[in-house]
């Protein structure tokens, strides 16, 4: 495999993810003409949210499954294909009950991540792998910025539906690209112990090595962490922006340019962490896992001191929010990396649905949670207590990680050494 062709894949599934995450986010901006086109309330426009998310959440372990089995491009291709027309649906939709089945059918390509990051993990050796989807996980942060950009730009001009045309449009061109241009990989093929082997035994998916990561102990860590680890995400992405208007007396402009760069600086932590992760797991089992705890605990200390700091202060919270951002997302492409080194890669796909799962019912409680608070006290409280509170807790949980994860990966790399040996007869 040629190392520009494997890069060359990365780019294309970046542009998945990016285009697939201006998608997801446009509708934010687009909420207020599309209640006024279809005369509804916040309770019926919360709604098409709500179930776009369940659906998606419903149908994690039906993907997870059908890419451990099946051509994981051929599916990226299709969760492609139904991105764009279901986002043409929408546009197209007449009446609100119609508007609102369309949306949410959006959610059934939500959950094809997991594919994804698997097949990543077939064109780039363990060593490589944080770097790779810290440079992924960019898209988030940087498709909330465009989708934002573009609906403010071109929602007025053009109006809600021409935007849902665009973004639909991506959607197909990008299903298009993947289907007649990424070539899928033998699951396992980028192991170190399969290197020179010419045939790599594919193990098919089985319930058997699914049931196995319930005793993986490393894995259920991880999966535990994933739901309070996205608590202080949901919480910032859904409050900061009024908290920053209401409870620090900023503009609607001040407060969108903190929050373009609190984005600017997420992007960045994403890639530093893979980077420092890939460096000191290169040394250390355990590398990952420090990168991880580290970002988490320094996450907290930035984001306390931004918190408390006078609202005069404006250049001095900005760098210390700059911070916060940079080591708060320092941990995901470790997490993700993580997964793959201590699963076998028939199940890598369900294993982190099974991860994005149990981190939807984090992403559903955590909003409320801090409305609850806030109604009591202020927001300034609730995003501290819960965003602080759940990184103390994660960090717990990558500390008990420390003596579980060597043991799980010397036995992922014990099973590849004798599949290596059977490949080779």
């Amino acid at each position: 495999m040629k190392s520009r062709y494997r890069w060359y894949v990365a780019f294309v599934c970046f542009l998945f993810l990016l285009f697939h995450q201006v998608d997801k986010f446009l509708i934010s901006p687009l909420v207020t003409p599309i209640m006024e086109e279809f005369g509804i309330n916040e309770a019926q426009m919360g709604a098409v949210s709500s179930l776009a998310i369940i659906v998606s959440a419903l149908l994690y372990p039906l993907w997870g499954y059908l890419f451990d089995r099946y051509a994981r491009p051929k599916l990226l291709s299709l969760a492609s294909l139904i991105w764009g027309s279901t986002t043409w649906l929408s546009a197209l939709a007449p009446t609100f009950p119609l508007f609102m089945a369309s949306r949410a059918s959006t959610g059934i390509d939500d959950s094809s991540y997991p594919g994804l990051f698997s097949l990543m993990s077939d064109y780039f050796e363990p060593g490589k792998r944080g770097r790779v989807y810290g440079v992924l996980r960019m898209s988030g942060p940087l498709g909330f910025m465009l989708g934002t950009v573009l609906a403010t730009t071109l929602g007025q001009s053009l109006g809600w539906r021409n935007v849902f045309f665009i973004t639909g449009g991506m959607g197909l061109v990008v299903a298009v690209l993947i289907f007649f241009t990424v070539r899928e990989r033998p699951r396992g093929g980028c192991e170190p112990e399969m290197q020179g082997v010419e045939c790599v035994d594919e193990h098919k998916i089985n319930w058997a090595t699914v049931r196995g990561l319930f005793r993986n102990r490393s894995f259920l860590l991880l999966m535990v962490q994933g739901f309070f680890g996205v608590f202080p995400w949901n919480v910032l992405t859904f409050w900061f922006f009024r908290y920053l208007e209401t409870e620090r007396g900023y503009s609607s402009g001040q407060a969108m340019i903190t929050m373009i760069v609190a984005i600017v600086t997420l992007s960045a932590g994403y890639y530093l962490g893979g980077y420092l992760g890939d460096m000191l797991f290169r040394r250390l089992k355990q590398g990952r896992i420090i990168v991880s705890a580290l970002g988490v605990l320094a996450g907290a200390v930035f984001l306390y001191a931004a918190m408390v700091i006078p609202t005069e202060q404006v250049a001095l919270f900005m760098v210390l929010l700059g911070l916060a951002g940079i080591t708060m997302s320092m941990p995901s492409p470790n997490v993700t990396a993580l997964t793959f080194e201590i699963t076998v890669p028939e199940v890598r796909s369900t294993a982190q649905s099974i991860q994005k799962l149990v981190e939807d019912g984090g992403s559903a409680i955590s909003p409320f949670l801090a409305g609850l608070i806030a109604t009591r006290y202020s927001l300034h409280l609730a995003i501290l207590v819960i965003c602080i509170a759940t990184w103390l807790l994660c960090a717990a949980f990558f500390a008990a990680m420390v003596r579980t994860v060597p043991h799980d990966i010397d036995v992922l790399r014990q099973t590849m050494r004798e599949r290596a040996a059977e490949a080779g007869g």
